[in-house]
């Protein structure tokens, strides 16, 4: 990660709403972020550049407090797995983890070995893990098919989890991506929201693989048809996993409505969905926490109320849409297989662009 490369609120752009110290998913307390990253052409001959996203909603210890959440699929041409049981029962436990297409069920075995040594007497036993791991697809600049991602590499990125600022772009899953055929990735922002119950903050991350230039808005001003050099391909060919978090106390019910709005956050960018995305959306929430599992006796919740709902929505819009900006400013043109270069986006210009659009 290149420091230097400014943020979009760095950069002076008219960005809405108030994010919390990080600007970060990890500004929800309690939630951390860790990445394995590949970048390597010694080995076999192959041009790795990929990796893996863990994303961590508790404190290690208490990964088996069932979290309440919700999700939806805008265009379902991916993969979120653990989705029936957030369905069935509106909660799921555990790491959450993001990499490429070929490497998911990698992913998936990885989180139930770092669930089966972190909890001996629990897994296999009293609980049967149900992993939640998406992916997008890195296979124009990564070797995909060389399958690089290996159990320890999902290891470490749970085990490096870390709460504070989040690395962005050429990063863990998002190290091969590509948004609006501009060198994309992992991107993340936070915004604090009030509720009559209280102010709560929430967070987003993304693993940003989506969009054609043409479509690219930033802050409303038309920026891609503008920034049209460099251009890749003429179709689009990837996908978006969002993951949006809170401490808000929010039910199943209330969760799945705000992962619907992850849509809002990412259309804002430009993108109509297209067919051959996969755009797949996860919220949850820390709070109402019921403790280890398995669930007590009576479950007891506290929820804001749906009237209250608006502040919520808005948050998430603003958050995602701002976490896919912060993708791809914060990733570093790069060159992978066959040669293929994918350039990053001139900020300065950007900048330029979107001030003469607001003047």
């Amino acid at each position: 990660m290149n420091q230097k490369r400014p943020h979009g609120r760095e950069l002076g752009l008219p960005l809405p709403g108030i994010p919390g110290p990080f600007n970060a998913i990890t500004d929800v307390p309690g939630i951390s972020v860790g990445f394995t990253t590949l970048i390597d052409e010694t080995a076999t001959g192959a041009c790795i550049r990929t990796g893996v996203t863990a994303i961590l909603p508790r404190i290690k210890k208490d990964l088996l407090n069932p979290l309440w959440a919700g999700h939806f699929s805008m265009n379902g041409n991916g993969e979120l797995t653990g989705c029936h049981w957030i369905d069935e029962a509106g909660c799921f436990t555990g790491p959450i983890a993001i990499t490429n297409t070929c490497s998911l069920g990698m992913a998936h075995h990885g989180i139930t070995r770092w669930l089966a040594r972190q909890f001996p007497d629990e897994v296999g036993e009293t609980f049967w893990p149900l992993p939640v791991v998406g992916e997008t697809f890195d296979g124009w600049l990564n070797d995909i098919a060389g399958l690089h991602i290996t159990e320890d590499h999902v290891l470490a990125a749970i085990n490096n989890a870390a709460t504070g600022p989040v690395a962005q772009g050429n990063v863990g899953g998002g190290t091969g991506m590509i948004t609006y055929e501009f060198k994309g990735g992992t991107g993340t922002s936070s915004r604090r929201l009030k509720t009559r119950m209280g102010e709560y903050t929430l967070g987003a991350i993304v693993q940003a693989n989506h969009g054609l230039r043409p479509w690219l808005k930033i802050c409303g001003a038309n920026v891609g048809e503008l920034m049209s050099e460099n251009r890749i391909w003429q179709e689009e060919r990837g996908s978006i996993i969002a993951i949006v978090a809170t401490d808000a106390p929010l039910l199943p019910t209330q969760l799945r409505r705000v992962a619907k709005r992850i849509a809002i956050g990412m259309g804002r960018g430009g993108t109509p969905s297209g067919n051959n995305s996969g755009d797949i959306y996860l919220a949850f929430s820390t709070a109402n926490n019921q403790g280890h599992f398995p669930e007590p006796q009576t479950l007891r919740f506290e929820a804001v109320s749906n009237d209250d709902l608006d502040a919520v929505f808005m948050a998430t819009v603003e958050a995602v849409d701002e976490a896919i900006l912060n993708a791809m400013l914060a990733a570093e043109t790069i060159t992978g297989k066959h040669g293929r270069k994918v350039h990053a986006i001139d900020p300065e210009r950007l900048r330029a662009l979107v001030l003469k659009h607001h003047s």
